[in-house]
């Protein structure tokens, strides 16, 4: 970070965003209060690769990453000149564009449960509609769910309810205020790893679970067998099993996480990665479960615009460049500690601060599997060999090196 003249600007500009915006910022995790208020930035007024600068001038190593949105680092070329040259044929058409198919050809060759997708613009509605695809699939109602899957009616009625491991609403200090009563008891949480509890949760509403929507990681590798438990109890109950791979999806394998664990859900929702920074989801699954959506009123003008169509196209093709599926080989998440483990012998070892920079060769502005590790000068390096194999995701990334990447 560098540090030139505080934030009296940012701290101003919030200042003003409480006259004029409820809540002061559109998404919550942009809030001052999600960070040290009064002294940590709230604005920026540009960003190029892994950084950012203030509107007050203070340039910050962004391990936010808009949170998980821009894999490819702010202000990739070549993705942005995708998007330019989209631009000057036109941002949206009256009719559709071909891109949807070539998007569409891509995402089902990539991902292991897609055979059709249906796009829309983030997350929050990719979630949505695959909400609305399960009950109508199904006939169904309710929803078991866990974890985060945005500010929709469908998922906030659970603040009706409490959290069944701390006992208070599973949104803590979110209150469902302007969600429908009559909602209350359509979205059930469940206990990530416990699956004694998602089968009460099965018994006690026999006959009327429609989907369970679950992130099938978030900080940690589930358990052996776990998610293998949920897709078994999902069947035994004609349920949809969902996959919200928003967060996760993209970052340790270009299938997703269901690939990485070898685990294939009936519909998935992708969004942030696949377009790096430009407004993009998509709710993709098996063609059982997905043609019925062609009977129901899912819709909307934006939905399909060039622009988020020619980012994601052009961001998962980078990433597919990148070989990102065969470079890694293990990825385990100590808070935010990196270790790199040789495949030599254990005494090579580094210890990577929160900031760390990587230091590599590149093509098109993006790292390779050839890369150095420094770490804010607090990098302790004890070791006879080289690690030569070393893929970032995002900030927070533990990878066992090999002599060579794998083909």
């Amino acid at each position: 970070m560098t540090q030139k003249s505080g934030t009296n600007k940012s701290n101003e500009f919030y200042k003003k965003a409480s006259d004029l915006i409820p809540g002061k910022t559109q998404l919550i995790s942009r809030r001052a209060s999600q960070f040290a208020s009064g002294v940590s930035p709230v604005y920026a007024k540009s960003a190029k690769g892994s950084k950012f600068i203030d509107v007050d001038g203070n340039e910050y190593i962004d391990w936010v990453n808009a949170v998980s949105a821009v894999i490819l680092g702010h202000s990739d070329n070549v993705v942005d000149t995708a998007v330019k040259e989209q631009i000057d044929k036109g941002s949206i058409y009256t009719l559709n564009s071909t891109m949807e198919i070539e998007l569409a050809e891509l995402l089902i060759d990539t991902i292991p449960s897609a055979e059709m997708v249906r796009y829309s613009k983030g997350g929050g509605d990719a979630c949505s509609v695959a909400i609305r695809i399960a009950r109508g699939v199904t006939g169904k109602d309710k929803v078991l769910f866990s974890g985060y899957h945005g500010w929709h009616d469908w998922y906030q009625s659970a603040n009706y309810l409490v959290d069944p491991v701390s006992g208070e609403f599973p949104f803590a200090g979110i209150e469902p205020i302007g969600v429908p009563k009559v909602l209350a008891g359509t979205a059930l949480p469940f206990i990530y790893g416990d699956l004694k509890n998602l089968e009460q949760l099965f018994n006690e509403n026999k006959g009327e679970v429609a989907a369970i929507m679950m992130e099938p990681l978030r900080s940690d590798i589930p358990e052996k067998g776990y998610l293998e438990g949920v897709q078994k109890l999902a069947k035994e109950n004609n349920a949809i099993l969902i996959f919200d791979e928003v967060s996760c999806g993209w970052r340790t394998r270009i299938g997703g996480i269901q690939e990485f664990l070898n685990v294939t859900p009936d519909m998935s929702v992708f969004a942030k990665a696949m377009s790096n920074g430009y407004p993009m989801g998509v709710t993709v699954g098996s063609r059982d479960v997905m043609e019925p959506a062609s009977e129901m009123f899912i819709s909307s003008s934006y939905w399909s615009d060039n622009v988020g169509l020619a980012a994601s196209i052009t961001t998962i093709n980078a990433i597919i460049t990148i070989k990102s599926t065969t470079a890694i080989t293990s990825i385990t998440t100590i808070n935010s500690i990196t270790t790199i483990k040789s495949t030599t012998t254990a005494t090579s070892r580094t210890t990577i601060n929160p900031i760390t920079t990587i230091k590599s060769t590149t093509t098109n502005s993006r790292s390779t599997a050839t890369a150095a590790v420094t770490s804010n000068s607090i990098t302790t390096i004890n070791s006879t060999t080289t690690t030569t194999s070393i893929t970032t995701i995002n900030s927070i990334t533990t990878i066992k090196s090999t002599a060579e990447p794998l083909n």
